[in-house]
This record gives C-alpha cells, structure tokens and sequence, in this order.
C-alpha cells in the first residue's frame, strides 16, 4: 500500500514538474558555429577585448592581422607605451594539433626577438570571436573579435 502511494505522489511531482517547463518558452540565441582552426579560419584582423576576464584599459589596445598564405601576423599594440603610437611587431605564426588539448598556436617575432611568451589552446573559434589560453597557465585568457580594419594601421 505505501508502495502504491509514494508511486502516486512522485507520479504528480514529475507531471507537474513537466507542466510548469511546458508553460515557460525561455529564448536563447543559437551559438555560433565552432570552425575548425587553421590558418585559413583565424585568417583576419583581430581585436583584442579581453585579458584574464578583465577589459582593457581605457586607450590601450592590441590587434592582430593573421595572414594565412605565409602564416604570419602583424600585431599593432600600445600595452607597453600607452601612447597613441601603435608597436608594431611582426613575425610567423604556426598551428599544431595537440590530440589531448586540441589546436594550439603558437608564434615568434621577427628581428631575433624570440618565441611568444606563451603556446596557447584556441579554446573557441567562431567567424566572429576566438578564445586562447596560454596552455602552461590557465588562468591566462585572452578574448578576441574580429574587426574589418585595424583603426590604428592607417
């Protein structure tokens, strides 16, 4: 008897749980499609909007302008001057695949400058946004959109 009643009481739990979820229509944009990562898809200009989940400073700005023929960049930034002066650096760029962590980009600068401080797991790629973070430091996150031009190259 008490079998038949618990049965009845998580019968009327689970059909009211369903008719509280029916009644509600939640709207959420579709996600962006995830592109597999080569030199073609990341091929662009590049904004840089987030480092370690915080925005930029006000006036300082980093972009990136992959060329996918040759695999270099060219990256134009003021993070070390805070001047409306862009540094303009240059060099190759180079994807690998990682069978556990997945794509992982990498990079040197031209002029004997040496390797990028970081290798980094492009962690989502859409046509309009890319993730990365530095895979020997989680906690190192970089947030990129693209953009049609580069304001500070002209």
């Amino acid at each position: 008897m008490n079998r038949i009643k618990i049965f009845k009481a998580l019968a009327v739990i689970a059909l009211s749980m369903a008719a509280v979820s029916c009644g509600k229509t939640v709207q959420q944009e579709p996600e962006e499609e995830q592109l597999e990562v080569n030199a073609h898809t990341i091929s662009g200009k590049w904004q840089l909007v987030e480092w370690n989940e915080s925005s930029l400073a006000e006036g300082t700005y980093v972009y990136l302008d992959f060329v996918r023929n040759d695999m270099t960049y060219t990256m134009y930034q003021n993070m070390d001057s805070f001047t409306d002066v862009p540094r303009i650096l240059t060099g190759s760029y180079y994807i690998d695949l990682d069978v556990e962590l997945g794509p992982v980009i990498r990079g040197n600068y031209d002029h004997d400058n040496g390797d990028w401080a970081h290798r980094y797991i492009v962690k989502s790629l859409t046509a309009t946004k890319m993730v990365w973070v530095a895979k020997d430091d989680d906690a190192f996150i970089q947030k990129f959109e693209r953009v049609d031009s580069i304001p500070v190259a002209e």
